[in-house]
């Protein structure tokens, strides 16, 4: 596990940087070694909140990108609400990836034939639509036309798949992903 961490508008101090090593080295023994963990401190300078010292992560892995915010008066208390947070999502992240290979393997567990819990997210809807090459403000209008949140096609500038979105304050949003 490579693992960074930074502050923004903050000094990390060396204390609090082996700190926030140390706990989440925790993560090291769960995750591979090419998985990237960048850890930002920052300190919210608004004196009406009282939970200022916040402490973000990022992990990178193979598959989905984990995130988390954590926020107390503290920065170390931040730092081990942070870790215990990423832990379970990183287990979490673990069992699913195992329940998803057993289930790949044709129920092949021994003959226990394996359950999907209730609690696991279930695709239950699959469409598929031609995606046509366009420029964003074409897809907006496509967007209001058909009176959804949100509108994917290929932009005609990039040759990339993108989204528009309706945003909550007003106006639209672009998604432009990267590779």
């Amino acid at each position: 596990m490579r693992l960074q961490v930074k502050g923004k508008n903050v000094d990390v101090s060396d204390s609090i940087r082996s700190y926030a090593e140390e706990k989440l080295g925790k993560l090291d023994r769960q995750l591979h070694e090419l998985t990237r963990v960048e850890v930002e401190l920052a300190i919210e300078r608004n004196p009406s909140i009282a939970a200022n010292q916040i402490a973000e992560a990022t992990i990178w892995t193979k598959g989905p990108v984990l995130r988390a915010r954590e926020a107390s008066g503290d920065m170390k208390a931040s730092i081990d609400q942070l870790t215990e947070k990423l832990l379970r999502q990183v287990e979490h992240y673990r069992d699913r990836r195992s329940r998803r290979a057993a289930r790949g393997n044709g129920g092949a567990t021994g003959g226990t034939p394996v359950t999907i819990e209730e609690n696991e997210p279930q695709i239950v809807k699959t469409k598929q639509f031609p995606v046509k090459p366009m420029i964003a403000e074409e897809a907006v209008l496509q967007l209001e036309l058909i009176g959804h949140d949100f509108f994917v096609f290929q932009n005609a500038e990039s040759g990339d798949v993108n989204v528009v979105y309706r945003r909550d304050g007003g106006g639209y949003g672009l998604i432009e992903p990267q590779t």
